[in-house]
């Protein structure tokens, strides 16, 4: 039978933005989005979808689905909007903005670190971040899930991808399950998907500071560095047991004491804590180092990243595709409120911190304020000591 037609366009026939528009806004997101994958992810949506309309929300939800393969998936995200928008060129352009910032801010700290022995004193402005971040992803999940949780057994993907979140199951089982649900899915639940698609359209002890990668060259980092990317799968927090084991237990190259400050100036970033590559290869060979590191980390998951954007045309009018697809889109919802969920617990500690994540959530939903001036007001407010 002949793959029904959607409704949608290709996003690329007749983009909304210019190029370099389209940067300072991945460059803005790099910049604001602390918290975390998914807190990345709602800030992304609300920019690209709701806000300035570049790309329907079931193709937005398909790059985030695509992205949690291989690799830091808010980066991916990234790069399949910009190819969705400018070809191959703004694929990448659009991922690198938006790592730029965090790229730029870990080699700072790397240096103030390994030179003074310490950690900057940051943490009370990020802390007054954390409610903040929490009402960004619960509002990106209401707003996602009002959209695509259109049938009962979307509702229960839903539901049991958010609870498997909250267990701590890996995504990789997660979503190629959601997957296989979808592909069951009757006609009347694809029907359901392309009415998301209409209504999309229409409206997150110290060594020196000499290099310790001695006798080796950058060929080698990036050859480490390289090699863990092939396995990074899962995005997030499954990358710090594999360069703990690859950095500190094989090669030495790190101490235990440096490698767990790496992955806590990793959190102080706006970006993915894949920038821990970036800390590490600072400590190794110096900036060089850090850009190698962090570019031989990405390249497993950008160049898959660039072949199912390419790819994606041909198949996303599929309707086997559809339905698979159509499985994700509930299952995304679902881990969005789990790691609101998980998040939450450690950041809602005091009755200010509820007060502030609870207002920022109301002002968001009904006067639309961006996240920029609510994650100010955070940062201010933890600075101040007004969040115990």
């Amino acid at each position: 039978m002949t793959a029904p037609a959607t409704t949608l366009e290709s996003s690329s026939a007749n983009p909304k933005v210019s190029l370099g528009r389209l940067l300072l806004i991945f460059l803005k997101v790099g910049s604001i989005g602390f918290g975390g994958g998914m807190a990345i992810i709602s800030m992304m949506e609300h920019e690209l979808v709701r806000k300035r309309r570049l790309l329907s929300l079931d193709e937005f939800l398909h790059g985030v689905g695509f992205g949690q393969i291989l690799g830091s998936f808010a980066i991916n995200a990234a790069l399949f909007a910009g190819y969705r928008l400018f070809g191959a060129l703004g694929g990448l352009l659009s991922a690198a903005a938006f790592l730029l910032p965090s790229l730029v801010l870990v080699i700072a700290l790397s240096h103030l670190y390994f030179r003074f022995h310490a950690i900057p004193a940051l943490q009370g402005a990020v802390a007054g971040l954390s409610p903040v971040v929490i009402a960004l992803i619960v509002e990106a999940g209401w707003s996602i899930g009002r959209r695509v949780l259109r049938s009962p057994l979307a509702i229960v993907l839903a539901a049991l991808a958010m609870a498997a979140g909250v267990l701590k199951v890996n995504t990789l089982w997660v979503l190629p399950g959601a997957g296989a649900v979808g592909l069951l899915m009757t006609r009347r639940h694809i029907d359901s998907a392309e009415q998301v698609s209409d209504e999309a359209k229409q409206p997150l002890t110290m060594t020196e500071l000499a290099p310790a990668l001695t006798g080796s060259s950058l060929g080698t980092l990036a050859a480490t560095f390289f090699k863990v990317g092939l396995v990074f799968f899962g995005g997030g927090f499954v990358l710090v047991p594999i360069l703990h084991h690859r950095l500190v237990t094989d090669l030495h190259w790190l101490s235990p004491r440096e490698f767990i400050d790496g992955v806590a100036i990793s959190n102080l970033t706006p970006g993915p804590i894949a920038v821990l590559a970036t800390f590490a290869g600072f400590h190794l060979a110096g900036i060089p180092g850090a850009l190698v590191a962090t570019a031989a980390l990405m390249a497993p998951s950008v160049i898959l990243m660039l072949a199912i954007s390419r790819q994606y045309e041909r198949f996303r009018h599929d309707y086997r595709a559809q339905r698979l697809l159509s499985g994700l889109n509930p299952a995304i919802t679902g881990l969005i409120l789990s790691t609101a969920i998980l998040l939450g617990g450690g950041v809602f500690t005091s009755w200010q911190r509820w007060l502030l994540g609870a207002a920022c959530l109301l002002i968001m939903r009904g006067l639309h304020w961006p996240p920029v001036i609510l994650l100010g007001i955070g940062a201010i407010a933890g600075y101040a000591g007004l969040l115990p």
